[in-house]
């Protein structure tokens, strides 16, 4: 049986708190005009874009699981996407902290979904610069990322920068 204490699993967990921590940040305090906010003709806007990050954890979780089912879901309000997205981080992470198989590559899980999201909160950050409601920098090899906080409760930056 599978240990929930697996090197490779355990790196899939700090990932994915990497993702909570710096998506927290990227979303934390966004005025709720900002999810609309768009670029010209850019389809994209922050709540799709959020969207999709909601859906990438659910599809890695179903990958987890060997199912791999991928939904286009629509929009919802920003609030009620933030709180998808990290419910969807939290039912990944708690597969991976599970004795239940791995049923996809670590790899795939890693370079798929999990960087998918992290371009995806890159894409955010930059937007909410444009329209207005920057975040600071930060110097995020010296945050607190622990294995296991997923969720919008992330510990305080210990080095941030304009």
């Amino acid at each position: 049986m599978p240990s929930p204490s697996d090197p490779a699993r355990q790196l899939l967990r700090h990932s994915l708190a990497t993702v909570a921590y710096r998506g927290g940040k990227a979303l934390r305090a966004a005025p709720e005009s900002f999810a609309a906010f768009s670029l010209g003709d850019s389809p994209r806007t922050p709540a799709k874009i959020l969207t999709h990050m909601g859906d990438l954890f659910d599809w890695a979780l179903s990958m987890a699981q060997g199912e791999t089912a991928w939904h286009d879901s629509k929009p919802l309000s920003w609030r009620a996407e933030v709180d998808r997205f990290f419910a969807s981080l939290k039912k990944f992470d708690d597969y991976l902290a599970s004795p239940e198989r791995l049923r996809a590559p670590g790899e795939g899980l890693l370079q798929g979904p999990i960087a998918d999201a992290l371009t995806h909160i890159g894409q955010i950050a930059m937007l909410r610069r444009l329209a207005g409601c920057p975040i600071k920098g930060e110097n995020y090899f010296k945050a607190d990322i622990t294995a296991g906080r997923v969720g919008p409760e992330q510990a305080v930056p210990r080095r941030e920068f304009d």
